[in-house]
């Protein structure tokens, strides 16, 4: 007679994106049994040990029943959308229904019911329900994605934004990844925890300019933008405003030095040192 193996504690989101397909492999390759808890489960990579639920963050019941069972949860904000908050909140009613006892949550830098990039208040609010609905909890708060400095690049070869000369920590991807297995594989140490996860250096968009062009091999810019030139040149996307306030509102953020403080919260949490933009984006043209 078999018995059937208990259900894994600990459960991923997000493990189709980018930071949660990470963490997932990263738990996979140390021997730790997860439950990946996806929208789309044809898209979820296939990891030993690993097990796959489907639900959508706004679809309770789906939730409710993904994590039942699990005491750990990394819970990866979702993608941006104008409703964005309404879905974190549902999750975590859901999380709190299915008994979850511990939430790590991907926050960002600066999360305040003020702060200047738009979406940080999305972030706030959410730690805010995390906290109000009980159980132990894990903020990371990541700065700016190294990874994603390129994409800021226009067709032109400028960056261009309202950033003055403000400074940014952008951090590497990996290094999220490698801080939030330490938290999840022992978050009894990290309960309460708020952690600002930053890269090694602080750069404004001129310095990370001229680091593109190093690493890329040709020439990239940055032209600092007014507010008012920024939304204008972003108007041909028909976006909508919410959209626009956040787009705009990185790089205010960054002109407000709200992005600018370098922590030793990778370091701490991962036993090595926080990568560089430069090494970043040499090692993304090699893969």
């Amino acid at each position: 007679m078999t018995t059937a193996s208990p259900a894994p504690a600990l459960v991923v989101t997000g493990a189709t994106g980018r930071l949660g397909g990470r963490v997932a492999r990263r738990l996979a390759e140390r021997g730790v049994p997860q439950r990946l808890l996806v929208r789309s489960p044809g898209r979820a990579p296939k990891l030993p040990g690993a097990t796959v639920a489907a639900a959508d963050f706004g679809d309770r019941e789906a939730v409710v029943r993904g994590l039942t069972g699990a005491e750990t949860v990394l819970m990866v904000s979702a993608s941006e959308s104008a409703d964005r908050l309404a879905l974190h909140r549902t999750f975590v009613d859901a999380a709190a229904e299915a008994g979850v006892r511990h939430l790590v949550y991907v926050s960002f830098c600066g999360a305040a019911p003020d702060a200047t990039f738009t979406l940080a208040r999305d972030h706030f609010h959410t730690e805010g329900h995390i906290r109000a609905r009980g159980p132990a909890y894990t903020f990371l708060r990541d700065n700016l994605y190294a990874d994603f400095v390129p994409h800021f690049v226009g067709e032109d070869g400028v960056i261009r934004g309202p950033a003055g000369q403000g400074r940014a920590a952008f951090v590497a991807q990996d290094d999220i990844a490698d801080a939030a297995v330490t938290v999840l594989t022992r978050p009894d140490d990290h309960a309460g925890a708020v952690y600002d996860l930053t890269g090694p250096e602080s750069l404004t968009l001129e310095e990370a300019a001229a680091t593109l062009s190093e690493t890329l091999g040709r020439t990239i810019t940055y032209h600092p933008e007014t507010i008012e030139e920024a939304y204008t040149s972003r108007a041909p996307y028909n976006a909508p405003r919410w959209q626009l306030d956040a787009w705009v509102s990185t790089y205010t953020a960054i002109a407000s030095g709200d992005l600018s403080q370098v922590t030793q919260s990778i370091p701490h949490l991962t036993d090595h040192p926080a990568t560089p933009l430069a090494e970043v984006l040499r090692t993304a043209r090699q893969s």
